[in-house]
């Protein structure tokens, strides 16, 4: 079942292949200052649905993660960065992080939410 989201103004627009079975919280400064709650996704079953030129980027600190958000309203939108599961970057595995909280139709009480201690880890 496929989940589209879109940002505050509606500017930018994109959609998953399936709902998340779970979303992460991460604790380092900029996610805690975003509030984000993040759905993580292959680059395959991600797919962006309005122009690129919709989107800023940030790149902060190791400059390894892009974290794209709406030029138009400033909503967090989605990141892209390697796989950091193990702790360390895996290039050869990215990810996509979608900010579960801009997905339309879609009930974010109905899945468990795990906490990353990004204030910690990185």
């Amino acid at each position: 079942m496929r989940v589209e989201g879109s940002c505050h103004c509606g500017e930018t627009v994109f959609e998953v292949t399936e709902a998340p079975a779970s979303v992460t919280r991460c604790t380092c400064s900029l996610c805690a200052k975003r509030g984000a709650l993040w759905a993580y996704y292959t680059p395959a079953q991600f797919r962006l649905l309005s122009p690129a030129e919709n989107l800023a980027t940030y790149l902060w600190g190791s400059r390894t993660v892009k974290h794209h958000f709406c030029a138009s309203c400033g909503c967090g939108t989605y990141s892209e960065s390697p796989d950091w599961s193990t702790g360390k970057p895996d290039f050869d595995n990215p990810r996509v992080a979608v900010n579960a909280r801009l997905f339309d139709e879609f009930d974010l009480e109905t899945v468990p939410v795990t906490m990353i201690d990004g204030k910690n880890l990185w």
